[in-house]
């Protein structure tokens, strides 16, 4: 054995730690093939992951006898694995565009803190008050190296990045990436607090003017060594590699220069430093060229830095002298002049200099401005759009969807001003043909898709359309447009009113698709569809978007129409008319569900009353949104559509679920309570589930305010809901894994409730509005969750004594399901109302049960505030009981935060002396302590506060005390009122200070 090996072995004898993943023989196997691969004259360049593994066996913790984990010991194994560590980053020449790609920030931190160590730069000394001239140079190369990684790191940190896809969820890989994410925000956030000391390293770098040099691997062997066989040549000038001065000057500008960009964004006055800096890197590449052994500047980057900068850093003095269109459009956008931007791009449609990109964005830019509301903007945006379509003519791209979309209504001006540009965009006499071929396809493309043939003319009539087309080419065109009249029937009982519409000629497949997926005009779709018809029996057209859905129990019946075109139609209409009703465009949704109504009356009596089916479904979404939404009541006429729906006896009628989900919830949101529990007939509550449970749960409504005598209908609802509750041998599991509420298809309860553990879906409870009938089924599932024997903290709800407590076989009961769902029961009531503080509670108490005690405290705390006007007003006792209090002291007790536990200790009926003075003995305490002792009005506690640190010697904080029990309000000889008004001051001040602290 090696003198070396006998070392470590001795080194890894002496500690006490877990056996290493890499045995030792491994080690000096790794080490010695590293060193090899090192020496050779030309070695391929090693792994950078070999970094990696390098630090993180040197920097890993140890064990102790006592299984004590300690900071990783500084033994002869880890100061060579470091060693090697920076070996490899020497060999690279610390290129840092190499190590940064490669390596980690918490990596790429420790390797070059390794370095500063080895390169003898004192721990805990700011880089900013040491002299870089007076210092060696390698260790003045290892400051500049770390400055410059810090400055590039906070410029790289500000860029978006994007979100790699995760793959299947692995625990200890998630804990891996989530531990690495977070010191990587801790060192980033260091680095932001010294950024200005690194930029004033960096700025002093420039006033060196001297060379320098960086480690090799030659010199690190010798910093190595024992300091006793070192002869002195590490400290000499020539140690290491060579790195001139205006190599370190050229790559400091440009990190420098980077920075200052990138504060530019809060402070534009240093985007002049910037400037300066970015020219100064761009004379000292071309005085010096680019290439260099120790770094590489990416000159495009530069280029578009110094673009950048002449443009923010340009003023109205200069413009006339720069004159780019870049900073002209800036200066445009900047100012608001927005008729000389469209200038800009107009008279640039004929040098072609501005980049599709840069003119794409522009457009976006303004749109975003547009849709915040300046209306203004929408003539600018449509401008714009037009340069930039004619600009993608020209040089034969294809035209973008938003020029479609803006001109899917021309008018005279549109078209006027498309023209203008037309004529601006082209010189004739110089343009090759290829540019006037194109342009006349346009042009006359455009005359093909219109409908009226006043535009046609328009435009067929314009000075460029005559020179650009023959005389043969016009006249074919003008004849075509106005022979388009053929009248088309698409089924034996055609409608007249919606067939008698001239069908406009087609241009090619691909473009009537297009306007066909684009389209939600009805008439306009049912000319799309003759045309391509016209061109083609083949296809099937309503497959050639896979955004048209229609649901199963409709798509059979329209599917089975034998005339393809009259199915085609059908199925798209009712499609978009889903789609927008969706999305709440129900405007369109209603043209479109009208045309297909109209379509289908003459020829399928059972998609007639599909129509009417979905047309009020529709007319239900439209009065929640609107009307009902400021709590206007619905008309009579709806009203009894409703309720004619729910008595429709029509059989082989396919229907949806969720009309019937939402008819029976829109009688119960508008209490009509006395046809759902009086009126209904008793057959359609025998066979319609829905109806049977807005019955149960609008006669509980109605007997709520009455004794508990007349809650027979209560006890039937309860029995209902447990019988859906009770867990069969095979229960479901959603798309998410979790147990649902859904039984066997074939039992018409287990129909009922289909969806009751997710209320965000499609259910029957999410369209659920009215309070008490919210607030009913609440405090039925918060009960059912509280029977269970093995629960520990019960949830609070209103009218939860209404309920049985008892349940005859408890085993039977999903409770797993009933827990889901009354998560997500409280969670979409508070989207309905979140100030009521009851749904506030319940919420609380599920975070409470469930050990998330910083949440439970959000919700007790925003529960008082929303009843008490920001706890100005009294809380309510009905809100705050001993109950939610000791919640709310257990809670913080478990957050460490005692002193808050002694101040609530106050607030309970009879004050809770023995857990307020246990909980100020603690003194290990995350909260403000002492400066919370001025909400305490309990003078025994601040007795017992004065006596506590007089005992500790904590004198100031003993003064406090004193101070807070000697205020006059707190004498115990003060009449009650005054007692209790002060209570009520402190508690207001420690309530909201609380709230600021938790909201």
């Amino acid at each position: 054995m090696s003198a070396e090996a006998a070392d470590r072995e001795a080194a890894t004898s002496s500690r006490p730690c877990t056996p290493p993943q890499t045995s030792w023989f491994e080690f000096v196997l790794e080490e010695a093939l590293l060193e090899q691969h090192l020496q050779k004259p030309s070695p391929d360049p090693p792994p950078v992951q070999l970094i990696v593994q390098f630090l993180e066996q040197a920097s890993k913790p140890s064990v102790n006898e006592q299984n004590q984990v300690q900071p990783p010991p500084d033994n002869k194994r880890n100061r060579i694995l470091k060693l090697l560590a920076l070996k490899v980053a020497a060999h690279l020449k610390w290129d840092l565009d190499i190590l940064e790609k490669s390596l980690s920030v918490p990596v790429l931190n420790m390797l070059l803190n390794e370095l500063l160590c080895i390169s003898k730069v004192p721990p805990g000394t700011k880089h900013v008050d040491v002299d870089l001239s007076s210092l060696p140079p390698t260790t003045a190369m290892a400051i500049l190296l770390y400055n410059r990684w810090a400055i590039r790191t906070i410029v790289q940190s500000s860029f978006p990045v994007k979100q790699v896809k995760p793959g299947p969820p692995q625990l200890n890989v998630m804990n891996h990436i989530q531990q690495e994410k977070e010191l990587t925000e801790n060192i980033l956030k260091v680095l932001k607090e010294q950024a200005a000391d690194s930029i004033l390293v960096l700025e002093g770098a420039l006033k060196l003017n001297k060379d320098l040099y960086v480690h090799t691997i030659r010199t690190l062997d010798l910093l190595a060594m024992e300091p006793g066989m070192v002869n002195g040549e590490t400290e000499s000038s020539t140690a290491g590699l060579k790195i001139s001065a205006e190599e370190i000057q050229c790559q400091v500008c440009y990190d420098l220069g980077a920075i200052y960009f990138q504060q530019g964004s809060t402070n534009s006055a240093v985007h002049e430093k910037a400037k300066e800096k970015f020219f100064k890197t761009k004379e000292l590449i071309a005085k010096n060229g680019s290439s260099s052994l120790h770094f590489t500047i990416d000159e495009e980057r530069l280029a578009g830095y110094c673009q950048a900068c002449e443009v923010l850093t340009s003023s109205s003095d200069d413009a006339s002298q720069q004159a780019t269109p870049y900073s002209k459009i800036h200066s445009c956008m900047k100012s608001g002049k927005y008729q000389d931007l469209v200038k800009i791009f107009l008279e640039d449609n004929l040098t072609l200099s501005l980049p599709e990109q840069f003119r794409q964005s522009v457009l976006r830019e303004l749109f975003q401005k547009a849709q915040q509301g300046n209306e203004a903007l929408d003539e600018v945006c449509f401008k714009v759009c037009v340069c930039n379509t004619v600009c993608d003519v020209l040089q034969g791209r294809i035209i973008d969807i938003q020029f479609c979309q803006l001109f899917l209504k021309p008018s005279k001006e549109k078209i006027d001003f498309l023209l203008e540009v037309c004529s601006g965009s082209i010189n004739l006499e110089n343009a090759s043909e290829e540019l006037k071929r194109r342009m006349a396809a346009f042009l006359k493309n455009l005359c093909l898709g219109m409908e009226d043939l006043q535009f046609v003319f328009m435009i067929s009539s314009h000075e460029l359309f005559i020179k650009l087309l023959k005389d043969d080419e016009r006249k074919l065109l003008i004849d075509q447009m106005r022979k388009r009249s053929p009248r088309i029937n698409l089924c034996t009982k055609p409608v007249t009113s919606f067939y008698d519409i001239p069908a406009s000629a087609s241009v090619n497949i691909g473009q009537l698709e297009h306007q066909l997926i684009l389209s939600v005009d009805p008439w306009r779709i049912r000319q799309i569809l003759i045309e391509l018809h016209g061109m083609t029996s083949e296809r099937q057209f309503w497959t050639i978007s896979n955004k048209w859905e229609v649901p199963n129990v409709y798509g059979s019946v329209i599917l089975g129409i034998k005339d393809s075109l009259t199915r085609d139609l059908v199925y798209i209409l009712m499609a978009k008319g889903l789609h927008c009703c969706a999305i709440k465009d129900f405007v369109h949704a209603k043209q479109l569900f009208a045309a297909c109504l109209e379509l289908v009356t003459e020829f399928s009596p059972k998609l007639r009353q599909v129509m009417l089916n979905e047309m009020l479904l529709l007319d239900i979404y439209t009065h929640e949104a609107g009307a009902g939404a400021s709590g206007e009541r619905p008309p009579s006429d709806l009203i009894s559509r409703v309720r004619g729906y729910l008595e429709m006896r029509v059989p082989d009628i396919p229907l949806r679920q969720v009309i019937a989900e939402e008819c029976v919830a829109f009688l119960l949101n508008w209490c009509e309570n006395e046809y759902l529990t009086m009126q209904v007939p008793l057959p359609l509550v025998q066979t319609n589930p829905y109806v049977k449970l807005g019955q149960l749960l609008a006669a509980t409504c109605k007997e709520l305010p009455g004794p508990k005598e007349s809650r027979r209908t209560a006890k039937d609802l309860w029995e209902v809901v447990v019988q859906i509750c009770s867990v069969s041998n095979q229960h479901k599991r959603g798309n998410d894994g979790r147990v649902s509420l859904i039984k066997h298809r074939e039992s018409t309860l287990g129909i009922m409730y289909s969806g009751v553990s997710s209320v965000h879906g499609n259910t029957f409870f999410s369209p659920l509005q009215e309070p008490l009938v919210l607030t009913t089924i609440l405090s039925l599932f918060v009960k059912l969750h509280n029977v269970r024997e093995d629960i520990v903290n019960d949830i609070a709800a209103e009218h939860i004594s209404i309920w049985p407590s008892s349940i005859p076989n408890l085993q039977s009961v999903d409770f797993e399901a009933v827990a889901i769902t009354v998560k997500e029961l409280v969670s979409y009531a508070l989207t309905i109302n979140a100030n009521n503080h009851f749904w506030l509670i319940i919420q609380a108490d599920i975070y409470f049960a469930t050990n998330q005690y910083s949440a439970a405290l959000h919700y007790y705390l925003q529960a008082g505030a929303v009843c008490s006007d920001f706890f100005n007003k009294m809380v309510p006792p009905d809100v705050y009981t001993d109950q939610v209090i000791k919640r709310m002291i257990k809670c913080c007790s478990l957050l460490n935060c005692h002193t808050q536990v002694a101040i609530l200790c106050q607030f309970l009926r009879e004050v809770d002396y023995k857990t307020a003075f246990k909980a100020l003995q603690e003194q290990n305490s995350h909260d403000a302590m002492d400066s919370y002792y001025e909400y305490i009005w309990d003078v025994t506690i601040l007795e017992y506060l004065t006596y506590l640190h007089h005992k500790r010697g904590e004198t100031d904080k003993r003064q406090i005390a004193i101070k807070a029990i000697g205020q006059t309000e707190l004498n115990a000889s003060n009449p009650e009122e005054v007692l209790q008004l002060a209570a009520q001051r402190r508690k207001k001040k420690f309530l909201q200070a609380m709230a600021k602290l938790y909201f």
